[in-house]
């Protein structure tokens, strides 16, 4: 099925932002002025939600109506706002995010206090992806090519492992091993106690997106323009897709029913088979690139595109249909990863200059209930 598009002014100037960024952090040497944008995923608890804006404050909300929990926490320091990319981290009392000034800061989920920062004094390099909280550890990549592990308790690092380049993927655990990708072409396979290398599969172009970890083994796209598959164990090679896309890969996959959903920045989906890698239909075109990570609710993966619609794919057909939602304001882009939660899918939309909080019901497409403004 091909869905029309139109280019829109508000998403140009966005994605035109966001190339000058980032694709500074690519170029070494290359000293990029403009402002970071951020484009922060939202963490969802039981009764609660919270996600980073545009300016620089993290912003919890009751899940049940939107309301805010206290006012917006601004997470300013000495040198201004910072720009959050990742999905922020919550348990117990604390929310973590990692800024684009590389610290991780922390905020008390019941009265919107700041509290530990890390590092105390000084900044890594920025951290674009998002944290991974287990036990008494917060991992997280880092644009230094570095892995670091962090013991909550103690506010210290416990261990920090390098590879040879940037990292803005997200990590992963599986039973006690951290999986994570990296630019420098390789997935990792680490001790999740102490940093120590388990193995390390290297692809044939750079790796942006966060693995994807589905019945022992490790799905993940790369910019050479294909998907892998390798043994969540030993990190040999299972298959590596036949069909190469038309860009880069960005989001992290999707996986249901034994077959893998991999979207693409050419505005594609490529429906393939999890045990071998083969296409098991046509690739749904949406016509606009894919950077938001797809989730499964049910029997549907949702998809949202940056053009600001939100797509529902039946697992069983491999079809969609119409758009189950398209955000309210035509300038606004979907860049942020969805997430779901009791079948409510949770949509961080925004311009270069403001940002919406949506909640909508799979089902029927419904908001539950009044877009929230983050900015």
């Amino acid at each position: 099925m091909r869905i029309k598009d139109k280019v829109l002014p508000g998403k140009l100037l966005l994605l035109f932002a966001v190339i000058l960024v980032l694709g500074g952090l690519l170029l070494s040497g290359c000293t990029v002025k403009s402002k970071p944008i951020g484009w922060s995923g939202v963490t969802v608890t039981n009764d609660a939600l919270f996600v980073a804006s545009l300016e620089g404050e993290l912003v919890g909300l009751n899940k049940s109506d939107g309301n805010r929990l206290w006012p917006d926490c601004s997470l300013e320091t000495s040198k201004g706002t910072t720009a959050f990319y990742g999905i922020p981290a919550a348990e117990g009392d604390l929310v973590y995010i990692g800024g684009y000034d590389g610290r991780v800061y922390t905020v008390s989920s019941t009265t919107g206090y700041r509290g530990w920062v890390y590092p105390p004094d000084g900044n890594l390099e920025p951290i674009i992806g998002g944290l991974l909280l287990s036990g008494e550890k917060v991992y997280f990549g880092c644009n230094d090519g570095k892995v670091y592990a962090i013991n909550t308790a103690e506010l210290r690092k416990e261990w920090e492992f390098s590879t040879g380049d940037k990292i803005w993927s997200i990590p992963v655990i599986s039973g006690e091993t951290i999986y994570i990708s990296s630019f420098d072409k390789k997935v990792y396979a680490l001790n999740a106690a102490d940093g120590t290398e388990k193995w390390h599969f290297e692809a044939d172009g750079a790796i942006a997106s966060t693995p994807l970890v589905y019945n022992n083994t490790v799905y993940f796209g790369s910019f050479d323009r294909h998907v892998y598959a390798v043994d969540a164990a030993d990190g040999s090679l299972r298959w590596r897709s036949e069909i190469e896309a038309g860009k880069w890969f960005w989001a992290q996959p999707a996986a249901s029913d034994n077959i893998i959903y991999a979207p693409n920045l050419d505005g594609k989906v490529y429906v393939l088979n999890a045990e071998n890698g083969y296409e098991l239909a046509a690739p749904i075109e949406l016509n606009s690139p894919i950077t938001s990570s797809p989730v499964v609710v049910g029997d549907k993966v949702v998809i949202a595109s940056q053009e600001g619609r939100v797509f529902s794919l039946d697992t069983g057909s491999n079809r969609v249909n119409t758009p189950i939602f398209k955000v309210k304001n035509d300038d606004e882009g979907i860049f942020a990863p969805l997430v779901a939660s009791e079948g409510v899918i949770y949509i961080h939309a925004q311009t270069s200059k403001n940002d919406t909080l949506y909640a909508v019901d799979v089902e029927t497409g419904r908001e539950i209930w009044v877009p929230v403004s983050l900015s």
